[in-house]
């Protein structure tokens, strides 16, 4: 199995940064595709951002542009920079390895951008 840990989440005014991090540990040789997703109040989780083993990339159309997934898999770590933040971007952002029903998931971690 794998474990996540997110972490870098905080409280931003627009038009700041953040960097996030998901670290991952256990079976972590399994580790194929990982993804980032968040979750505002009352709002249904929507998929963020994509990046494969190879280091492909695919974002969401809210956030292309401004934020940036990485990876390091010599440290199991994958990485998103978010740029230019707006306040629609507040949200808890989790990762997810696997699939969205039956993967693993972090516990997620809080992005609140101020107006």
């Amino acid at each position: 199995q794998v474990q996540l840990v997110e972490s870098g989440g905080g409280l931003v005014q627009a038009g700041g940064s953040l960097r996030l991090t998901c670290a991952a540990s256990g079976s972590v040789s399994s580790i194929s595709t990982m993804r980032w997703y968040r979750q505002a109040p009352g709002k249904q989780r929507e998929w963020v951002a994509i990046i494969t083993s190879g280091g492909t990339t695919n974002y969401a159309a809210s956030v292309k542009g401004r934020f940036t997934v990485s990876r390091d898999n010599a440290k199991n770590t994958m990485y998103l920079q978010m740029n230019k933040l707006k306040p629609e971007d507040t949200a808890v952002y989790y990762c997810n390895v696997g699939s969205y029903d039956s993967g693993a998931w972090g516990q997620g971690t809080q992005v609140t951008v101020s107006s």
